[in-house]
């Protein structure tokens, strides 16, 4: 057995270290999307164009109870033939770090256009679904949901 010398630190560098941990684990929470970026990530993906009224079926609660493990499920009428198909779904979400959450890209092959996923949310939250079109055009769905601590519903 190898016996290993103890470092002693002083209390003013212990608590520059504790400090320190504060700080960084405080940092998170500083920066988190708003609904400008939301909109300029919107924007970004239409390249300006507007968006459509096409139906968009989104199935969210309107309370979480935990913020960790939201369900999150779409789903969107179109013949997915090759001249009118569903070619990617975008899902933002204006209270987390960054408005991106997820993206799914669809074929005609696949024969429909839907899917059901968790995401995590950090607070009390407007979510949006944007569903781009072969043909150029884009639709959006979105939803506030309702995030609790415990399932309190305060």
């Amino acid at each position: 057995m190898i016996a290993q010398k103890m470092i002693t630190i002083s209390r003013r560098h212990a608590l520059h270290l504790l400090g320190a941990a504060a700080t960084i684990s405080a940092a998170p929470k500083l920066g988190f999307a708003t609904a400008d970026a939301v909109a300029g990530r919107l924007a970004e993906v239409t390249n300006g164009f507007s968006i459509g009224d096409l139906e968009i079926f989104l199935d969210m609660p309107e309370i979480a109870e935990n913020g960790n493990q939201v369900k999150i499920a779409f789903e969107i009428d179109s013949p997915m033939t090759a001249d009118d198909h569903v070619k990617a779904v975008y899902v933002f979400a204006e209270g987390n770090p960054e408005p991106d959450v997820a993206q799914f890209n669809f074929t005609p092959a696949m024969g429909a256009c839907g899917a059901t996923t968790r995401m995590r949310l950090s607070k009390t939250q407007k979510v949006t679904v944007l569903a781009a079109m072969s043909n150029g055009t884009f639709a959006k769905a979105d939803t506030t949901v309702k995030v609790t601590i415990g399932g309190c519903g305060g």
